[in-house]
């Protein structure tokens, strides 16, 4: 890694503790530059702003995301357990209290930037990942589904629904045996709307 690809890296990694502690309005590029031990003017070269910063930063995570979130069907395991491994791919990130502090002020950005939240949802695409799934486990004979865009909503839907909107404005995250059972009662709901064969 050359000298620049090293700053960009500190600067990145400093800004999104200070993001996650205090959110976009409370960021300070000073207290960024000083986190990541480098000038005022090196974080300046680097991204010309607050904002820009905080796309890149955007960029970095959800490329992240996306590719944690990426799963492929196993037709030789039981679908109950595929779509238990389906829902804690998509939930995990639920009982990170570090990815939820940052959920929560890019809530807040969103609101904010209409722009900002039409290119998140454009590069992470959740309900394709678990449609792509659901196609797969239906060419399979697992799943008997008439539309896998909507089941794809349906399934994400439950799960955030229990495990994600209630947290949104609080400081506390979903504990792992809380979504374990929200992520078992979702299955079981899916099933029964959705099996093509009892295992």
């Amino acid at each position: 890694m050359g000298l620049t690809e090293q700053k960009n890296k500190q600067i990145v990694e400093a800004a999104i503790q200070e993001f996650q502690e205090r959110g976009f309005a409370g960021a300070s590029m000073d207290r960024i530059s000083e986190r990541a031990q480098v000038s005022k003017r090196t974080v300046y070269n680097h991204f010309d702003s607050k904002e820009t910063l905080f796309r890149a930063i955007n960029q970095c995570m959800f490329d992240q995301l996306q590719a944690s979130m990426e799963i492929r069907f196993d037709p030789s395991v039981p679908i109950r357990e595929e779509l238990v491994r389906l829902g804690w791919t998509q939930g995990k990130i639920l009982t990170d209290p570090a990815g939820m502090n940052m959920a929560r002020m890019m809530m807040g950005e969103l609101l904010r930037d209409p722009a900002l939240a039409a290119n998140m949802n454009r590069r992470l695409d959740m309900v394709r990942i678990v449609r792509d799934f659901l196609d797969a486990a239906v060419q399979s004979g697992k799943l008997a589904i008439p539309d896998t865009w909507l089941a794809a909503e349906q399934f994400l839907g439950l799960i955030k629904s229990q495990g994600f909107y209630p947290k949104l404005f609080g400081e506390e995250v979903v504990s792992k045996t809380e979504l374990e059972a929200i992520i078992q009662s979702t299955v079981d709901m899916f099933l029964n709307s959705y099996a093509a064969e009892v295992e």
